[in-house]
C-alpha cells in the first residue's frame, strides 16, 4: 500500500500537468521559464537543504555509488551494441542510446525516492546523484559526438557541453550540501526556512513541468525502437543495478536509492542535446513521452521487488 500511496500521486500530478497542456493552462511559453526556476532554484535549494543537515560519513556508500555506475555503463554498452546489430541509421544512434541510461533524476527520481524513503533517502539519493548525472552526460555527449555529422562543431560542443556539467546547478547544490554535511557547517535559521519554502515548490512544480511536456507525436512511426529504448531503460538498467548490489551483499534498504535513479524514466535533457548536438530529437521526444508514462508502473514493480 506505501509504494501505491508513493508513485499514485506523484503520476497524479503528471497526468494533471498534461491534461493542463492539452487543455491551454500550461503553454510553451509558460513550461520554459518554469522549466528554468525548478532547474536553477528550487530543485537546487531542495538537494542542499536535504545534504547539509545528513551525516554525510554516515550515509555515503562507495559500494552503492560505485555499483550505480558500473550498471550505467554495462547498459550504455548494450545499447550502443544493440543499435549496431538493428544497423540504425547513423543520426538516430547516438539518440537511441542516450535514452536508455540517461534517466530523469531530478524531478522523477527525487520525487520518488523523497515520498517512498524520506527526507534521509532523498539525501542518500541525491549523493549518489551527483555522480550519476556527471557520468551519464560525460557518455551522452561522447556517443553523441561519435554519431555527430557536425565534424566542424566537435570541440565547440565538447567545451560547451564540459561548462554545463561542470556548472549543472543540482552537481553544485549537491556538492555545497556535502561539504556542509562533512564539516558539519551550521546553515543559519533565516536562510534555512528560506531553502525550506523554495523547496516545497519543486517537486510538485517539476511533475507538472513532466505532464506538460508529454507528447506523443512522432511515436507511431518508431515504436518498435522507442519500446526497445524504454524496455533497456526501466527494465535492463535497475536489473543491472539489482545484479550488481546483490553481488556485493548489500542489504536492499542501502541501495534501494540507486535503483530508484537507475528506475528513472529517460530525461528530458536528451530532447535538448539531441537538437544541439545533430541526433533525432523527435526520437528523443517520443521515447521521453512513453517512458515516463509506462515508469508508473515499472516504479511500483521494482519497489515492491526490492522491499
Amino acid at each position: 500500500m506505501h509504494i501505491i500511496n508513493t508513485i499514485i500521486p506523484i503520476f497524479v500530478l503528471i497526468v494533471l500537468g498534461w491534461f493542463a497542456g492539452m487543455r491551454g493552462f500550461l503553454p510553451a511559453s509558460f513550461l520554459g521559464p518554469a522549466n528554468r526556476l525548478v532547474f536553477y532554484l528550487a530543485i537546487p535549494a531542495m538537494i542542499f537543504r536535504a545534504l547539509s543537515k545528513t551525516d554525510f560519513h554516515a550515509e555515503f556508500d562507495l559500494q552503492v555509488v560505485m555499483g550505480t555506475l558500473l550498471a550505467l555503463v554495462i547498459v550504455f554498452a548494450v545499447a550502443w551494441g544493440v543499435c549496431l546489430m538493428f544497423r540504425l541509421r547513423r543520426g538516430q544512434r547516438g539518440t537511441f542510446i542516450q535514452t536508455t541510461f540517461h534517466g530523469n533524476l531530478g524531478y522523477v527520481g527525487f520525487a520518488v525516492a523523497y515520498y517512498f524513503l524520506g527526507a534521509q533517502g532523498l539525501a542518500r539519493a541525491s549523493i549518489i546523484a551527483s555522480f550519476v548525472i556527471l557520468v551519464q552526460n560525460l557518455l551522452a555527449v561522447l556517443v553523441l559526438q561519435v554519431y555527430s555529422s557536425d565534424v566542424r562543431s566537435h570541440s565547440q560542443s565538447l567545451r560547451a557541453m564540459g561548462l554545463t556539467i561542470l556548472g549543472n546547478p543540482v552537481i553544485i547544490s549537491a556538492v555545497a550540501g556535502m561539504l556542509f554535511s562533512i564539516f558539519v557547517i551550521p546553515v543559519p535559521l533565516v536562510i534555512g526556512r528560506s531553502l525550506d519554502i523554495l523547496s516545497s515548490l519543486a517537486l510538485p512544480l517539476a511533475l507538472l513541468i513532466i505532464g506538460g511536456s508529454i507528447s506523443f507525436s512522432f511515436m507511431r512511426a518508431k515504436m518498435g525502437f522507442i519500446l526497445l529504448a524504454c524496455m533497456l531503460k526501466l527494465i535492463a538498467l535497475p536489473c543491472m543495478g539489482l545484479i550488481i548490489f546483490k553481488s556485493l551483499n548489500l542489504a536492499s534498504g542501502d541501495y534501494l536509492p540507486g535503483i530508484i535513479l537507475l528506475a528513472s524514466p529517460t530525461a528530458t535533457v536528451t530532447y535538448v542535446m539531441a537538437k544541439e548536438m545533430n541526433g533525432d530529437p523527435d526520437f528523443a521526444n517520443a521515447t521521453i513521452s512513453l517512458c515516463t508514462i509506462l515508469s508508473a508502473g515499472t516504479f511500483m514493480f521494482w519497489l515492491a521487488f526490492v522491499s
